[in-house]
């Protein structure tokens, strides 16, 4: 593989010897982001607060299982531990989406078995109660949307189906079955290539943003089958008229729909979220590693966060220990450029969760230890100024103050940051040092200590106490060892009255 940092042809992984293999990394240099799913498995005070000690920097709520008031007893339980441990742990609503379902069965079946070859009709009457034979769907617009050889994908991929012909009078389309099978009720179906007419918000997860998300102050809702830029404007409208409009929307892209208007999608959104096991099911398999390299960098070039999501230990929720593949996979996630990894059943439901986190955030210590932070500095900026022509004055102020502490060997960058937006501009072009932020805000904190890479956050009163919050995070630094009497700090700040403005950079010394 070629190196993407270099103005010359050179292999990738020059930076990588054999004193990096078997160099010791202190796990708490971390920079890539880590969101953990809540469940059963951890969702107790004490298994949370050892959940935040390993790594955890997002708790994310799955509102595909469970009710109001068992999330609420959840969200309690893990801000009692996040306040316990003096972290500012971001919280995530991930809605449950649109979807398109199998029906129930006859005679109180609770699973059919289908056999290779054999023909199956599938019919948009959800009531009808199915067999072997004929099985209800609950996506009306079915017949008029598929077309004879088109495949279907029936409970994650176990059960595939080839369109053979369509009725969009009686609502039918006959199948034959490509391989043995044995499903259960309601399972998920996928229509590669399919555009869908599914609305963006279902009623339920508008009653989940509205009376569970913004009522409880969450700080992201991870929007389920984002096809196109107006589903995330109608998203934030949603938000803005029921006062939740600081909360983020992380747009999950797992569709072919989704990934043709990613650029658009991408502007329109608060970060990304590359949601590799819809995805995969959508798009042909082999090619969703692309998929995931290419939104990744367009997002870094636009300074948004993104996500890498599915599987990345899937071994754990059994095991105690990962496969090689599977911490390959997390390593390749952070050399891609990913500003968080998650975990979904291996925290919610696994038999390993602090194992899980434990090993996910040794795995992203190990890979940025191998990144050579002053050529992604370079290499993030000449990116964006070969898409754009020009930095924006902020960018411009953010990459400035990379440059210099890159420059003076700086121990940290402090950004004053009351709207979270410088600190994002910091964040992009991949600083080395630390990145520490101080907000008045605690839910700017808390999505900054989430998901942008190398952050964490501090909250203050107010932003005229600037000198008293920086030698605090002096302090902080020098008790913790990664500073010294006389080593350099930047600190960025922008104009108090109007949030966003970065327009000041200095050196300042412990």
């Amino acid at each position: 593989m070629i190196s993407n940092t270099s103005d010359v042809p050179l292999l990738a992984g020059g930076y990588i010897n054999l004193d990096t293999v078997k160099a010791t990394n202190n796990i708490g240099s971390r920079r890539t982001k880590i969101i953990c799913t809540l469940g059963p498995a951890c969702w107790d005070v004490s298994q949370l607060e050892e959940l935040i000690e390993s790594g955890m920097n997002v708790a994310r709520f799955n509102f595909s299982h469970g009710d109001h008031d068992g999330h609420k007893a959840c969200l309690d339980r893990l801000r009692q531990a996040a306040k316990n441990m003096n972290q500012n742990v971001a919280v995530l609503l991930d809605t449950k989406g649109p979807e398109i379902r199998t029906g129930f069965f006859a005679d109180g079946a609770k699973s059919i078995n289908l056999v290779k070859g054999e023909e199956l009709i599938l019919t948009s009457d959800y009531a009808y109660k199915g067999d072997s034979k004929k099985l209800a769907c609950s996506y009306e617009k079915l017949a008029s949307s598929v077309n004879p050889g088109q495949s279907i994908l029936v409970a994650d991929g176990s059960l595939v189906l080839t369109v053979v012909s369509c009725d969009e009078t009686t609502g039918e389309v006959v199948t034959r079955v490509e391989n043995n099978a044995k499903i259960g009720e309601r399972k998920n179906m996928n229509l590669p290539g399919v555009v869908v007419d599914l609305p963006t918000l279902t009623e339920k997860d508008v009653d989940d943003i509205v009376n569970w998300g913004i009522k409880h102050d969450v700080d992201y809702i991870a929007a389920s089958f984002v096809r196109k830029a107006s589903d995330v404007l109608f998203i934030r409208k949603i938000l803005a008229e029921n006062g939740g409009s600081g909360i983020k929307i992380i747009s999950k892209i797992e569709n072919q729909e989704g990934l043709q208007n990613y650029l658009e999608i991408l502007q329109a959104t608060d970060g990304i979220m590359v949601a590799r096991g819809d995805l995969g099911m959508e798009i042909p398999p082999e090619k969703v590693f692309l998929a995931q390299k290419y939104m990744i960098r367009e997002a870094n070039i636009a300074g948004k966060p993104v996500i890498t999501a599915t599987q990345m230990l899937e071994s754990m929720i059994t095991n105690p220990r990962p496969t090689r593949a599977e911490c390959s996979d997390v390593a390749n996630a952070c050399y891609d450029g990913t500003d968080a990894v998650m975990l979904s059943g291996e925290t919610a439901n696994g038999e390993h969760p602090i194992a899980a986190v434990t090993i996910m955030a040794r795995t992203c210590v190990e890979a940025e230890s191998a990144v050579n932070f002053d050529s992604l500095y370079q290499a993030v900026r000449n990116s964006t100024l070969n898409r754009y022509g020009h930095l924006s004055t902020s960018e411009s102020i953010a990459s400035s103050a990379v440059k210099t502490a890159i420059d003076v060997n700086a121990k940290a960058i402090i950004v004053m940051s009351e709207s979270g937006n410088t600190a994002r501009q910091v964040a992009k072009f991949r600083p080395g040092m630390p990145v520490k932020v101080i907000t008045t805000s605690e839910q700017v904190a808390c999505q900054c200590y989430g998901t942008l890479k190398g952050c964490s956050a501090h909250t203050v009163e107010s932003m005229d106490q600037e000198e008293a919050a920086v030698n605090i995070v002096i302090d902080e630094l020098k008790a913790s060892g990664k500073a010294s009497a006389g080593d350099p700090v930047v600190i960025v700040h922008g104009t108090v009255a109007k949030q966003g403005a970065t327009n000041t950079m200095k050196i300042e010394y412990v």
